[in-house]
């Protein structure tokens, strides 16, 4: 469903430029639904050949587009980063929600300041988490979520971080963090933003 921008919607001039994919060109041969397993280099690749640069608020209503998200799990000894988002989060539709993962929207200027998607989730995780350690990244999939409104103009590269030490704690933007076990995890199933209930529910079957 394609959400028609009304002549009412005005672009601040402070309005960012987000990157941006058209549905049609991300998903030629129609939307999934749900977490899936991709060539991330393909994705990457079509996505650069296909991207725009369009402001954030007329891409939150625009469902003919696609805003590109990182999206990053942090887990250390089977143990996962569960995060809650505050009551006054800047994503309004996500507000107080529970989540398993980190993300935000790339912009332009972000590009410029490295080589890959990857280091932009390595800035992205540092600007929103304390945390003293390494880890290595592995690409679980692009994920799509149609059901709500803010799965309808939003994608996602999901990204499982593996650290090497447990010292994590969250910045200002996020309410609270602490690692729990998908046991755990699943106790918070019905106020988990649904990106996260997907991921969730592959990182269980990737254990079973």
């Amino acid at each position: 469903m394609t959400i028609i921008t009304t002549p009412q919607q005005t672009v601040s001039h402070i309005d960012e430029h987000i990157l941006v994919v058209k549905r049609t060109a991300l998903f030629p041969h129609g939307a999934w639904q749900g977490l899936k397993h991709v060539d991330v280099d393909e994705y990457l690749t079509l996505i650069t050949r296909h991207q725009e640069f369009l402001p954030r608020s007329l891409m939150e209503v625009d469902a003919a587009y696609k805003q590109i998200i990182p999206y990053l799990i942090f887990a250390h000894n089977n143990r996962y980063f569960l995060m809650q988002r505050r009551a006054k989060a800047s994503e309004t539709r996500l507000q107080n929600k529970f989540t398993l993962g980190i993300g935000g929207h790339i912009r332009q200027e972000d590009l410029m300041t490295g080589t890959s998607i990857f280091d932009w989730a390595r800035r992205e995780f540092h600007e929103e988490v304390h945390y003293q350690g390494t880890f290595t990244i592995e690409c679980l999939g692009l994920l799509n979520d149609d059901s709500n409104a803010v799965g309808q103009v939003h994608s996602g590269f999901v990204f499982l971080l593996h650290g090497n030490s447990a010292d994590i704690s969250v910045k200002s933007e996020l309410k609270s963090g602490q690692l729990v076990t998908l046991e755990e995890c699943l106790l918070q199933q019905d106020t988990l933003e649904s990106w996260s209930q997907l991921v969730l529910a592959a990182l269980m079957n990737r254990t079973a």
